[in-house]
């Protein structure tokens, strides 16, 4: 269903008791909210979760803001090394605006929020800004933005950074498959068919690269998060994998040492994914850590 909030157009799905714990799940860069698995949706729904899945500003079936143009990701990357200054035409502050909208839009005063690499970072400016509105947060597979914080390694980058052969259905797929391949956990490598039948449905859904660009500068430009993270008082769980190629896990450490209370939760084998095998084991994290706010 489609909330008006923060001035714009988002898409939620909403299930489970409506007197069950709000539990809000916020998705990452350039991803649309079925990359929540629904089987840990249900899982969580079966533990007596109000689940909220939301579909980010510019991604997906919420408002797209393409009259705010494209912007050059060559040029913002050079700026970024250089340490200059990187301007975005909405930041992730904003974006957490917006997932603050779709709460009031549901009437629901307090929830808890869990946030997923990009959506983590939002997480983050969530329960800095808003503490009095977070019951708990788990953020998974996400990092401060620390610039001393290793980076992604240098495949995923050139592959993060390039585009399909064109944008037909097929050479879509083909790129997508790629990337996954190249993120993806190396323990829980996922079925090749059962791989592209998702993929196939994300893109059938919605396939919106220049939202994803702008969600990339806002990243950029959001830059180093650490100072916000003093502000967090919310029982907070940090679940990586400890072979993400894309946020290396010292960046789950690092959130660990800054947040007050913050308990880690580090899994061999996984990428920066959400692989079947271990949706059982999020689904417990989450409830566990809620549990802690009672």
């Amino acid at each position: 269903m489609k909330l008006h909030a923060n001035g714009l157009d988002i898409e939620v799905t909403d299930e489970g008791p409506r007197d069950g714990q709000p539990l809000l799940l916020i998705m990452g860069l350039g991803m649309q909210l079925i990359a929540w698995p629904q089987p840990l949706v249900d899982d969580l729904v079966a533990r007596g979760f109000r689940v909220i899945r939301m579909d980010n500003r510019d991604i997906g079936l919420s408002q797209h803001l393409d009259t705010l143009g494209v912007p050059n990701l060559v040029w913002t990357a050079m700026r970024y090394s250089l340490h200059l200054k990187v301007h975005s035409v909405y930041s992730l502050a904003d974006m957490a605006e917006d997932a603050m909208g779709v709460l009031d839009a549901l009437g629901i005063l307090k929830a808890h929020i869990c946030g997923a690499s990009m959506g983590g970072m939002i997480s983050q400016h969530i329960a800095a800004r808003h503490p009095m509105r977070v019951s708990s947060l788990t953020l998974v597979m996400t990092s401060s933005g620390a610039r001393a914080l290793p980076q992604a390694k240098p495949a995923v980058r050139k592959v993060l950074i390039s585009r399909p052969a064109s944008e037909a259905e097929p050479d879509v797929l083909a790129h997508m498959e790629k990337l996954w391949g190249v993120i993806g956990s190396p323990a829980y490598r996922p079925d090749p068919q059962s791989l592209r039948a998702r993929l196939e449905a994300t893109l059938r859904r919605s396939y919106h690269p220049q939202g994803a660009a702008r969600q990339l500068v806002a990243i950029v430009a959001d830059g180093d998060r650490s100072p916000l993270l003093g502000r967090i008082t919310s029982p907070t769980r940090v679940l990586h994998g400890r072979d993400d190629p894309l946020v290396p896990v010292p960046s789950a450490h690092d959130l660990v040492a800054k947040i007050a209370n913050a308990v880690p939760d580090i899994i061999p084998g996984m990428g920066h994914d959400l692989p079947d095998e271990l949706l059982p084991r999020f689904a417990a994290a989450i409830a566990e850590n809620a549990a802690r706010a009672s």
